[in-house]
């Protein structure tokens, strides 16, 4: 049996890839990252993203998985460089949905530290209120107002900790645009139309320094395409995982 690895957006938790369907022949691991969904918090005494990657890892260990294909949107595509360094023979394939491979600037660091500030202030509510318009795209905020719910609900069943964990990690992650060229199998980098955190000028990067990439754009989807558009995800999804 192939294994896909879905690692969830910030600060969403694994239930973000209900909708996400795959071909015959594959079967789903959608780890919760620590922290996320009830789980322990990641090391306290360190802020290193890859904190996750290693998470990921002892989970496929216990579960006797050896060879997978990583998918991750936003976060969950810096998990995805973390588990290239960590384990780059294991990895058959990278998907790389609304996200980037570069580090934080001092601008962005310095947003991620009011955030910190915000979550432990207020409690996961006020970050959905702060991210919301960033998240969901136009399309989706006018025309599919039920998601708007379902991401609030996803977001406020998260802990402040574990979302302040996050956000620590992603400021200090590494920048892994050095990497791309040595990512050897096969990518799929997907985008949203209307995606304004990581705009389709990332992914186009991305795509042009990976070997063996593809990049598919989903039409009225914003930063979270694969919950925005699981009808358009799926299919790019398939297309993808037949050529392995």
């Amino acid at each position: 049996m192939n294994t896909l690895v879905l690692l969830h957006a910030f600060p969403i938790g694994s239930r973000m890839w209900d909708t996400t369907v795959v071909p015959d022949g594959w079967q789903i691991v959608a780890p919760s990252l620590p922290g996320f969904d009830g789980t322990g918090l990641p090391p306290a005494h360190s802020t290193r993203l890859d904190d996750y990657a290693d998470a990921v890892l002892r989970e496929l260990d216990a579960r006797g998985i050896d060879r997978f294909v990583a998918c991750g949107t936003s976060m969950g595509g810096y998990v995805c460089f973390g588990l290239w360094r960590e384990a780059a023979a294991r990895c058959r394939g990278l998907v790389l949905a609304d996200s980037r491979s570069g580090g934080d600037g001092d601008a962005a660091r310095k947003a991620r530290d009011q955030m910190v500030e915000l979550v432990r202030r207020d409690g996961p509510d006020a970050v959905a209120d702060a991210m919301m318009p960033k998240l969901l795209g136009p399309t989706s905020r006018r025309d599919r107002a039920e998601l708007e719910g379902r991401l609030r609900r996803l977001i406020g069943s998260q802990s402040a900790e574990g979302i302040a964990a996050a956000i620590v990690r992603m400021r200090d992650r590494p920048d892994s645009t050095a990497l791309l060229p040595a990512i050897h199998v096969p990518a799929l980098v997907v985008v949203g139309e209307e995606d304004q955190l990581t705009p389709l000028p990332e992914s186009e990067k991305m795509q042009a320094a990976l070997p063996d990439a593809t990049l598919v754009t989903i039409p009225g989807a914003g930063h979270l395409a694969p919950f925005e558009r699981p009808d358009a995800f799926n299919v790019a999804l398939a297309s993808f995982l037949s050529r392995l």
